[in-house]
């Protein structure tokens, strides 16, 4: 053994014996009691956060998951309303007659059940003739005479606006009195 290595034994074993005679029976459990009281603290600490984390996770994807099928399903609608505007033109077009008024209520009865399923997800029509211009609502494309109606009201519906409870679908293209 070199020189250096006796030195240090003797210190150690000294500062073993006096940790030894430190720590009593009583004093061992006790201490050892509060650390794996305060572990425990700490361990049910972080479950608590973990599962809060967890629960907002949930929630928020939840949130998304919803918005996202929403945006679908509005994406959807959009798409169905130029076939709306050509049955409305269609029912409109056919004169009434026998063979033709068939063919008439046949395609508004495809209309009709079209117009059914859209209201099933929320979708309104844009109605408002006759009423203040709403610029959240309508595209006014053109002005009326003072003739037509009180200044700044619709006087005319060029294409109708479709729009569900919380996002306008299609802005209504009206014709507002001059004013």
């Amino acid at each position: 053994m070199t020189k250096k290595q006796k030195n240090h034994e003797p210190e150690e074993i000294l500062a073993e014996e006096i940790l030894v005679e430190e720590i009593s029976p009583e004093n061992d459990w006790q201490e050892r009691l509060a650390k794996a009281e305060a572990e425990r603290e700490e361990y049910l600490d972080l479950a608590q956060r973990v599962q809060a984390d967890f629960d907002n996770f949930r929630k928020r994807n939840q949130s998304v998951r919803a918005e996202a099928m929403q945006d679908g399903a509005n994406e959807v609608l959009t798409q169905l309303l130029p076939v709306v505007d050509n049955l409305e033109r269609a029912v409109e077009a056919v004169p009434e007659g026998d063979h033709a008024g068939q063919m008439r209520e046949g395609v508004a009865l495809v209309l009709r059940q079209l117009l059914d399923m859209m209201g099933k997800f929320g979708v309104t029509e844009i109605n408002r003739l006759g009423e203040t211009f709403d610029p959240m609502l309508e595209n006014a494309v053109t002005q009326g005479a003072p003739e037509e109606g009180e200044p700044g009201t619709v006087c005319e519906v060029f294409q109708k606006g479709y729009q569900t409870p919380n996002k306008v679908l299609r802005y209504a293209m009206v014709k507002v009195v001059a004013g």
